[in-house]
Order: structure tokens, then C-alpha cells, then sequence
């Protein structure tokens, strides 16, 4: 991967990642925003596994967002003090989006929304979360994040024609609902074991048991959890360099953000050549997103947030996988959710 070249589209979407993401994370540090990592990480989101912005797409995002801001909004009003009930209908609301991502038709939309939809309702059960301050923060930084991506697609075009979009995978129903099912099962249970041992400060962890299900199956998952470790630890490695080599000065906004797009640029070249999706190059840069968005501060520590967040990372990955798998194989156990042919 070192020696491979980048191809000129390949080149413009680091540079659209990277200042996309640095944009974001400008946009938190001069606005000391509360949910900083969202207005980092999904701009990151957006250009690293978006080939090419457009209104359906933009749609999505939005829809995404405005059905989570709802749903969270509901639950924690009506549900706030019932944990039982609120895993129930959190198995539900998870279970119909990974129904989306299944089928194809709307992947986007469930995948944004599950991943945003778990943490919302994770923050949103603490009593000191102002969750009115939560919905708005996760919609204003979802219109940032495609008004961002535009900028970029504007300013920084592919110079060759993309391929056309592939086709809908054809899936039979039982492989649809063992999808969705396992997924569904999985994120729940993610949510319970955070809610359980109140974790509050893990959000890499949690994102973590959620991304690694996009591929949708049991060994797409393994594969990928293979992958979500090395670029955690690389993305944490960079980060903890960069406050050795600043040291007192790593709350001085100038001398960051430099530092900050050169490392997305970094990851953002591994990830264009692994071009195989949420690769270890989009965990790179994401586990970075997430440390300097959330955690890069005066108050804070970033070798501490960064050593916790790695082994809280790498204990989620191996939870998550054992769980995986034996829902897989239950699944299998019966015909009408069975991942093969009926």
C-alpha cells in the first residue's frame, strides 16, 4: 500500500476528507461546542464513504437525523425511568434501520441513524443531559456536515467521471431479516452493556460495536474488526503524538489544526487505496475525529482519553464479536433466518 500511487479522483478525496474534517473541527474548537465529535466525525463520514454528494444523498442524512432527534425526544420523556421498556423499543427502532441497510435501499439512512440513534439514546438517559441541546447538536452538525460536503465536492472535483452507482444487492428474505435480526440483536445488547455499567465516556467503544455490523454479515464483520482495531490504534498513536510533541501548547488552535489535517490526510490515503469501504484508514481517522472533537482540550488529557479509549475499544471489539457469532449461528439454526438458501 505504501508504494501504490494515488489515482487524481483518489487524491481530490483525501483533500476533500481532510479539509472537510478539519473544517468540522474548526467549527468546534471556536464554538466550544458540547458534542464536538459530531461536528467532527461526520463530515468524515460523509466524504470518506460517499463517493459523490447529491440530494438523495443529502436527504438521507437529514431524514436520518430529524427521525432521531424525534425518537429521542419521545423516549427519553416517556421512557426515561424504564429500562426494560426503553431496550424493548430500542431493539425495535435499531431493528427497522438495519432492515433499510439490509435491502439496500435507503443504507445511509440506517446506518447514520443506528450509529446516531444508540449514542443520542445512551447521552439522553443521564440526568444531566440536556437532550433538547443533544437533538439540536446532532441536526445542526448533520446540515454542517452535507453543507460542508458540497463545499468540498465544488471546490475540489473529481477530475474523471465516476463509475456508475452499483446495483441493489439480491438478497432473499430469509438473508434480509437474518441482516437485520443480527444487527438489530447485537446493537441492542451493545446498548444495554453500556447503559448497565454506565459508561459514559466511551463513545469510540460504543461507535465501535455498531460499525463493525455494516458489512452486514458474520465474517464481513470479522473482517472489519480486524481492521477497526489496527486503525484505532494508529489514530491514537497519532494523537498521542501530537501532545508529546506539543506539549503545553496543545490547546493553541493554530498549531492543531495543521497537525490535525495532516494526520486525517494521512489516513485518508490508506484509506482510498484499501478502497474497501470502512477500512483501517477510515478507523484511523475516525478514532482521531473522535479524541480531538471530544477530548482535545486544556481540561483534558489526551493520553489518558487515548490509552482508555484504546483498550475500551479493543474490549468492545472482542465483546461484540462473540456476540456476533452466536447470534449468527442461532439465526442459522432456522429456515426462515437462515444467512445462506432456505
Amino acid at each position: 500500500m505504501a508504494t501504490s500511487a494515488l489515482s487524481e479522483n483518489g487524491l481530490r478525496q483525501c483533500l476533500r476528507i481532510a479539509f472537510g474534517g478539519s473544517i468540522g473541527f474548526l467549527v468546534t474548537a471556536l464554538f466550544d461546542l458540547s458534542y464536538g465529535v459530531f461536528f467532527t466525525v461526520l463530515p468524515m463520514l460523509l466524504l470518506g464513504l460517499v463517493p459523490m454528494i447529491n440530494r438523495q444523498v443529502a436527504r438521507q442524512i437529514l431524514a436520518a437525523s430529524v427521525m432521531c432527534g424525534l425518537e429521542v425526544g419521545i423516549l427519553a420523556q416517556i421512557l426515561g425511568g424504564h429500562s426494560v421498556l426503553m431496550t424493548m423499543a430500542a431493539f425495535v427502532l435499531f431493528l427497522y434501520r438495519f432492515a433499510f441497510m439490509a435491502r439496500g435501499t435507503a443504507f445511509l439512512f440506517g446506518a447514520n441513524g443506528v450509529l446516531m440513534l444508540s449514542i443520542m439514546l445512551h447521552y439522553a438517559s443521564y440526568p444531566g443531559t440536556d437532550v433538547n441541546n443533544l437533538i439540536a447538536s446532532n441536526f445542526f452538525a448533520s446540515i454542517l456536515a452535507i453543507a460542508i460536503a458540497f463545499v468540498m465536492h465544488a471546490m475540489i472535483p473529481n477530475k474523471e467521471q465516476n463509475a456508475s452507482p452499483p446495483a441493489l444487492p439480491d438478497k432473499s428474505p430469509n438473508r434480509v431479516r437474518h441482516e437485520a435480526i443480527l444487527g438489530a440483536t447485537v446493537t441492542t445488547l451493545s446498548f444495554l452493556v453500556f447503559q448497565l455499567f454506565d459508561l459514559q465516556d466511551s463513545i469510540s467503544a460504543q461507535a465501535t460495536t455498531i460499525l463493525v455490523l455494516f458489512p452486514m454479515n458474520w465474517n464481513g464483520a470479522l473482517t472489519y474488526a480486524r481492521k477497526r482495531a489496527a486503525g484505532t490504534l494508529i489514530g491514537v498513536m497519532f494523537g498521542l503524538g501530537v501532545q508529546l510533541l506539543l506539549y503545553g501548547w496543545y490547546d493553541i488552535l493554530w498549531l492543531i489544526v495543521p497537525l490535525f489535517w495532516l494526520g486525517v490526510m494521512l489516513f485518508a490515503r490508506i484509506h482510498v487505496l484499501e478502497a474497501s469501504g470502512a477500512g483501517v484508514g477510515f478507523g484511523a481517522m475516525t478514532t482521531m475525529g473522535i479524541l480531538f472533537g471530544q477530548y482535545l482540550s486544556p481540561a483534558q488529557d489526551l493520553v489518558y482519553s487515548g490509552l482508555y479509549r484504546l483498550s475500551s475499544t479493543f474490549v468492545a471489539i472482542i465483546a461484540a464479536m462473540m456476540v456476533c457469532y452466536l447470534v449468527h449461528k442461532l439465526l442459522n439454526q432456522f429456515a426462515g433466518t437462515r444467512f445462506g438458501a432456505a
